[in-house]
């Protein structure tokens, strides 16, 4: 008989092969919560530079949060509103705040498949390596998930770290073979993780490889090219 953590257990990892994980958590403004905005939050969700500038200039909060804690940063992440990120980083705003789902712009804009904004936000001070999610995630795993493989090259080419695990066991390069479908995203996204350096070797926690992986589900590109990777 299986005990009840067990149990609980075997429950979330089912739940992790069936959800999109690195975004179910994701919770852009509701049409009511856009409704009900003021002052800063209002102008970046509306893209309203002129307005931002001045409550900005009148002394308005750039780390102001909303009833889900979003800063106005958060707001514009989900608008794709770049400009305004840009001006609240200028201002102040934290750059690295996390909101209830514990995200930042640069995992907003991964998940987004949103590769401008998300390179602004680092330029701009955001930490492309913050440990994120309620999966102890990362941008890079998040999208590599997604097989959102230009924003996976530039997180790459920011220093995001390669092989980080998060609570599920899983790295980039095992959630991109097993949340991917083996098509053309992931195929380009295994690829610039290998030649990134990803470690091939780091298994989930069964012990399982990305290689095995691919192989199990008939991914024949993606396994030949983790077969190329340098021990």
């Amino acid at each position: 008989m299986l005990s009840v953590a067990a149990k609980l257990f075997a429950l979330i990892h089912l739940l992790a092969l069936i959800l999109p994980l690195s975004a179910s958590a994701q919770r852009a403004p509701t049409s009511v919560e856009a409704d009900s905005y003021i002052g800063l939050h209002k102008a970046a969700h509306e893209n309203d530079l002129e307005s931002l500038k001045i409550h900005i200039d009148g002394g308005g909060d750039v780390n102001a949060r909303d009833g889900y804690g979003r800063t106005p940063a958060h707001v514009a992440a989900f608008a794709s509103n770049d400009e305004i990120v840009r001006i609240l980083a200028e201002a102040g705003a934290d750059m690295n705040a996390l909101e209830a789902g514990l995200y930042d712009v640069v995992t907003i804009a991964a998940v987004a498949n949103d590769p401008e904004l998300m390179s602004l936000a680092i330029e701009v001070g955001n930490d492309p390596g913050l440990t994120t999610s309620i999966y102890d995630g990362t941008a890079l795993i998040a999208a590599s998930h997604l097989g959102h493989h230009e924003v996976v090259k530039r997180l790459i080419d920011a220093g995001a770290p390669l092989d980080h695990i998060n609570n599920l066991r899983w790295t980039a390069l095992i959630e991109a073979v097993v949340l991917g479908d083996g098509g053309p995203n992931h195929i380009a996204t295994v690829r610039a993780l290998v030649s990134a350096g990803a470690d091939i070797s780091i298994g989930d926690r069964d012990g399982t490889t990305p290689m095995q992986h691919a192989i199990s589900r008939g991914y024949t590109e993606i396994a030949s090219i983790i077969a190329t990777a340098r021990p």
